[in-house]
């Protein structure tokens, strides 16, 4: 974590870290946490270093992910490890790539509308995954072809 001064830019008052509550609003909905950060002891008002920030983007996207009807991390966790499914096969067969499931189960990421939808329906209709792994492995016996 980065360390940041102990004293406000603005004023030279002294800062330390804590936690306050913050209130994130988005098409009328609300979500409030504790947001840690550098904090003078007479205001609310903070300086965030880059984890701190991280804490209020991952709110922001459980609230937008609520707003949207998207599955939330924890969600996508649960029909990831229901498939038995690694972070990055999940990636390579429901789409997104190798990193987007750390991305989406740590909230840095949504899901986009056709990811969610497909978790859902894989959620209901596990067997379903069967026919994304026979297109996988078709594509790369494709490609092996392809190439000799």
């Amino acid at each position: 974590m980065m360390s940041l001064p102990t004293f406000c830019p603005e004023t030279g008052k002294p800062m330390k870290r804590d936690t306050r509550p913050l209130t994130l609003t988005f098409k009328s909905q609300s979500i409030t946490f504790d947001q840690p950060g550098w904090y003078r002891e007479d205001s609310d008002d903070g300086v965030l270093d880059p984890e701190d920030q991280k804490v209020s983007d991952r709110n922001l996207n459980r609230l937008k992910a609520r707003v949207q009807g998207l599955l939330e991390p924890e969600e996508i966790q649960r029909v990831r490890k229901k498939l038995g499914l690694t972070q990055n096969l999940a990636g390579e067969l429901i789409g997104g790539g190798p990193r987007a499931f750390q991305k989406y189960e740590s909230g840095d990421l949504l899901p986009s509308q056709g990811i969610n939808s497909l978790l859902v329906v894989l959620d209901e209709m596990p067997e379903a995954l069967n026919i994304l792994r026979s297109k996988k492995q078709a594509a790369t016996r494709e490609l092996a072809t392809a190439s000799s």
